[in-house]
């Protein structure tokens, strides 16, 4: 696993760990680093806090695009797989909108459901062709 790969996997810790204690993300990152446990690089940072400061845009996007699930009803980890999907997709101008896909993909896969993945792609697919300028 490529090191963007564990930022990936490490920031949804932080983001899945926030949503289920009712906190904000940055709360949570704040949390599990004075714990000692802090993000491994960068990236995990980058992610948690982008998703953090578009929360509010993301979450719009994620329930215009997620026909017939709303966010409440999306499992946890299938929710916050989205909303980095999202800020990669929208935001890091470094990550190709494929790879950003492939990603959540790939988290989906490996913590979620058998149909999660799938999900996870027609979502983010819905967004990065709404979305043409998504990186």
């Amino acid at each position: 696993m490529g090191a963007r790969s564990k930022a990936r996997k490490r920031a949804l810790d932080v983001l899945f760990s926030a949503d289920l204690r009712g906190e904000s993300a940055t709360e949570a990152l704040d949390r599990v680093i004075a714990a000692g446990d802090g993000p491994p690089n960068d990236y995990t940072l980058t992610l948690v806090r982008g998703v953090a400061e578009q929360a509010e845009r993301i979450d719009a996007l994620l329930d215009q695009y997620s026909s017939g699930w709303s966010l409440d009803r999306m499992p946890a980890v299938d929710r916050n797989v989205l909303r980095l999907g999202v800020w990669e997709l929208l935001y890091a101008d470094d990550v190709p909108g494929p790879v950003a896909v492939t990603e959540a993909m790939a988290l989906a896969q490996d913590l979620s459901t058998d149909e999660s993945p799938q999900f996870v792609n027609g979502v983010l697919g819905a967004i990065q062709r709404a979305h043409p300028t998504a990186s």
